[in-house]
């Protein structure tokens, strides 16, 4: 299936293997309390049956997709977890030549069954480091009205103090909410939804990258670029280029 649309796809699941390569744009995929940020040129791979959401949220986003058969997946643990992968050349062209077969069924009965075959075959060598991008989330009330707030005011110099404030509640508790609520620590949390937002807002809008990176509560380019590198692998300015 080759798409450009704005959508969300519903808590559903496949008796086949999802690989979908996501050529420009954004796309979100929620599995159980945690969301994952797939941006273009990555793709991901989502193993049979296992149930997720779906949601395309950017109009230009290009994604191409296909299922493949599961009877062989037990070859390589790749084929069994969730993952999120910086794009090769080669599998962007792999995956791009299957555009003229959209829609189609190719059994192993086609001339062309043997090239989903090596493309299939070759995920788990070019698919080594998942990408980490993954916000958690929670029905605690309290933790949801902090994380509110913190999407709302992303620009602002947050600290676990000035939130304790905030909210009225000890540092300690704070940090033990974090941790017993989303699994990780209030800075990290933060810092995950800082690099989000920049990159919604680096894929979405022609804004010069340094008022990006003052937009999501950084005060230093450089600090902004690191802490982007560092979740992505590139550079801010490379990866509008994408």
């Amino acid at each position: 299936m080759h798409e450009k649309s704005e959508k969300l796809i519903p808590l559903h699941r496949h008796n086949k293997g999802q690989l979908s390569y996501v050529e420009g744009g954004i796309a979100y995929i929620t599995v159980e309390s945690l969301t994952y940020i797939v941006p273009a040129r990555h793709y991901f791979w989502i193993p049979q049956g296992m149930p997720h959401i779906l949601r395309i949220g950017y109009k230009a986003t290009v994604l191409r997709s296909l299922y493949f058969y599961a009877h062989d997946d037990t070859r390589d643990p790749f084929y069994n977890r969730l993952g999120i992968y910086p794009a090769s050349e080669l599998v962007i062209q792999m995956i791009n030549y299957t555009e003229r077969w959209d829609g189609k069924h190719v059994d192993n009965t086609d001339p062309n069954f043997e090239f989903l075959v090596a493309l299939k075959k070759i995920l788990p060598e070019k698919s080594r480091k998942s990408l980490p991008i993954v916000l958690p989330a929670t029905n605690n009330e309290q933790m949801q009205d902090i994380i509110d707030y913190l999407e709302k005011n992303i620009g602002k110099k947050h600290t676990l103090t000035s939130i304790s404030k905030q909210f009225n509640i000890g540092e300690r508790s704070l940090s033990r909410l974090f941790q017993a609520n989303l699994k990780i620590s209030f800075l990290q949390f933060l810092k995950t939804i800082r690099m989000i937002k920049a990159i919604e807002m680096i894929l979405k809008t022609s804004k010069p990258i340094n008022e990006i990176a003052f937009a999501v509560g950084y005060s230093s380019i450089n600090s902004f670029s690191d802490t982007f590198r560092g979740f992505l692998h590139a550079r801010p300015s490379d990866f509008r280029k994408l």
